[in-house]
């Protein structure tokens, strides 16, 4: 093989991995970034709209309300859109351990905490800032990591926020849903190891088109982009056409 074609063999293969997240490989730090780069200036909640302090601490919006995790909806979390087992059971360390993964007993462990012990992939997914989003942690505890569909019949669990969650199903409110599109269309886009299901796919194409970007997505993407070194073709595309 021509040391031109292995060159231009290796520039397309960077090129296609370097679409993804590359720098960060740290949850913990990707969520210190986020707070203290991202929202600095717009420290808003994905879901409901409720705004937080340098401190975590959340203020409520009106008419917010719930019966669990109360206290946990005093802070605001870091949520997976995205949630992390869908991608990381694609992974076998999440799915059956590795020899690596024994804690101080001896005894063997698997799943989230293995994945991250031992996979460098897995840890890049997992802190990429593009699914990651700010939600009051009683909204992050009960929707776990349900899917997202309608519920037509379901009511709101958090009062005026219109966050619904019925049998292992989520709706979140008309506000958050063109961002929740966007950011399973990029990580689909961008890590070849996750994809949608036919039903996934069809919702958050036509999500995406029904809630079209704002100034503040656009602003968010760039942002992130400029951190963690890496673009969100998904998000930057919409946002040129909109001309934001």
């Amino acid at each position: 093989m021509k040391a031109s074609t292995i060159s231009l063999l290796a520039t397309l293969i960077f090129s296609a991995a370097s679409s993804a997240n590359q720098e960060i490989d740290s949850f913990s730090k990707a969520k210190r970034l986020l707070e203290k780069q991202v929202y600095n200036n717009h420290r808003v909640t994905l879901y409901c709209g409720a705004t937080f302090d340098a401190s975590k601490k959340v203020t409520a919006p009106e008419g917010f309300s719930t019966t669990k995790y109360v206290k946990r909806a005093k802070k605001i979390e870091w949520e997976h859109v995205v949630p992390a087992e869908n991608f990381g059971r694609t992974f076998s360390e999440w799915r059956d351990g590795h020899k690596q993964c024994v804690n101080s007993v001896r005894k063997s462990f698997k799943g989230r905490r293995c994945a991250e012990k031992v996979n460098t992939e897995y840890r890049f997914m997992q802190a990429d800032m593009f699914n990651l989003y700010p939600a009051i942690g009683a909204v992050n505890a009960l929707r776990s990591n349900h899917n997202f569909t309608m519920l037509p019949a379901a009511q709101s669990d958090f009062g005026r926020c219109a966050m619904k969650i019925d049998d292992s199903k989520a709706e979140p409110p008309e506000m958050a849903r063109g961002q929740i599109a966007r950011t399973y269309l990029y990580m689909e886009n961008t890590y070849k190891r996750y994809s949608m299901s036919k039903a996934q796919s069809q919702l958050m194409n036509a999500w995406d088109k029904m809630y079209p970007v704002d100034a503040w997505e656009c602003t968010r993407a760039e942002k992130i982009s400029k951190l963690q070194k890496n673009q969100n073709d998904v998000v930057k595309s919409r946002c040129e056409s909109r001309g934001l």
